[in-house]
């Protein structure tokens, strides 16, 4: 499970979707929903090479690809059982997935994955590890963020490194003992990780180290997604968005008619951007992020990841659900 795994940690809220100033509800003429056949699992995340090649990663270890632009989705095998939650390419050949307490990586452009790293009990004292999120700031080197937790009870964040293309991987002293779930960079020094209780984290150094930004809120913030070093918005808990146009030295919280969480957000360019979250809800703004509108969804599913590759964007979420979007 996730949302990443978020979803153990979603609490069902009221949905608010009436006419405001900063959110109105327009028709969804633009996405399609269809399902593929998890047998009732959801799908976590969802990854695009170009317009054809795309992968889909849900609960149980369910992988599945397309090469037609999502017309026909073919079952991949990996040895693992996990939910899937995190597929990521820094290129074309060279990608890496998260199940649960393992890394796994394909060097032929997904034709075959196999274990880079697993996260063994025996070094936590016994606790377990989920990794959420995998992002890589250069060509060799790479970062995941996630958790560790005992008795289903998150003790602490886990944060790992790679300086030689994913072959093999290091602890650094997680810069939070609170639950780190994305990480985001934009070039080989600037990055922002988010977490549980409002945490945003930020380097300027590669990594090396972190500094903790005023979010202004305590609410979980799942995703984040920064266009370049100054703009960059996150959301979260009870329909939180944020925004900055300075790097993240001040956060500006959209004052929306959402209240229902929100778990993925990607911007297009400097002023398109969307965002989608539980109960099929999926928002849109068209001015760098100050107002948003809200999409009429033809799902009622959650929603736990969004990506977009030039024209097109995909969702995907609970029991198989993919969305489609064309520009």
């Amino acid at each position: 499970m996730n949302a990443k795994t978020m979803k153990l940690h979603l609490i069902p809220v009221c949905v608010l979707a009436w006419l405001t100033l900063s959110i109105s509800v327009i028709a969804q003429a633009g996405w399609v929903s269809t399902r593929i056949g998890t047998g009732g699992q959801d799908l976590n995340t969802v990854f695009f090479l170009d317009s054809k090649r795309g992968w889909v990663g849900g609960d149980n270890g369910y992988l599945s690809r397309t090469d037609d632009g999502g017309r026909n989705w073919v079952r991949q095998l990996v040895s693992t059982t996990a939910a899937i939650n995190d597929i990521y390419f820094r290129d074309k050949e060279g990608g890496f997935l998260l199940a649960g307490n393992t890394i796994f990586i394909t060097r032929d452009s997904g034709t075959r994955w196999s274990e880079a790293r697993r996260f063994l009990p025996s070094e936590f004292e016994g606790a377990s590890v989920e990794l959420y999120t995998v992002r890589f700031s250069s060509k060799k080197k790479g970062w995941v963020v996630g958790s560790v937790s005992r008795r289903d009870r998150v003790i602490d964040s886990i944060l790992v490194f790679t300086e030689d293309g994913g072959d093999t991987w290091q602890r650094q002293r997680a810069p939070s003992r609170l639950e780190l779930i994305h990480i985001d960079f934009v070039n080989d020094r600037r990055g922002w990780i988010v977490g549980d209780g409002g945490t945003i984290l930020t380097t300027r150094d590669g990594g090396q180290s972190w500094t903790r930004q005023t979010s202004g809120t305590t609410a979980t913030i799942y995703h984040i997604d920064f266009r370049d070093e100054k703009k960059g918005w996150a959301v979260g808990e009870k329909g939180t968005v944020l925004r900055t146009v300075d790097g993240g030295e001040n956060w500006t919280p959209v004052v929306t008619n959402v209240r229902t969480t929100m778990l993925s957000v990607q911007f297009l360019n400097d002023d398109d951007g969307w965002a989608v979250g539980r109960g099929g809800t999926i928002i849109r703004s068209a001015d760098t992020g100050r107002t948003w509108l809200q999409q009429e969804a033809t799902t009622k599913q959650n929603l736990y990841a969004l990506y977009f590759n030039k024209k097109t964007g995909w969702a995907v979420g609970g029991d198989g659900t993919v969305l489609r979007y064309e520009r």
